[in-house]
């Protein structure tokens, strides 16, 4: 499971409390390793990303621009 964006690919931003749950289908045929954070775990048939609440960072942004503005520009301007 890659976290890069695809090019073109706009994305969605989800709520910080979903589970995103991914399985893999034809995992004989295609083995897919699953990487987060440097731990890497070969041939998976299901992954589960959910955030954690464990660790916290401050984000610094432009005060002109709203957090709310920039994960709707995010989501749905081009």
């Amino acid at each position: 499971v890659s976290a890069f964006r695809p090019r073109r690919w706009r994305g969605a931003l989800l709520p910080s409390k979903v589970t995103v749950t991914i399985d893999v289908l034809e995992s004989e045929k295609r083995p897919v390793n699953a990487v987060a954070d440097h731990n890497e775990v070969k041939s998976v048939t299901q992954v589960r990303v959910a955030e954690s609440k464990d660790d916290t960072t401050r984000i610094l942004t432009d005060s002109s621009h709203s957090w709310n503005d920039r994960i709707l520009a995010e989501q749905f301007l081009p």
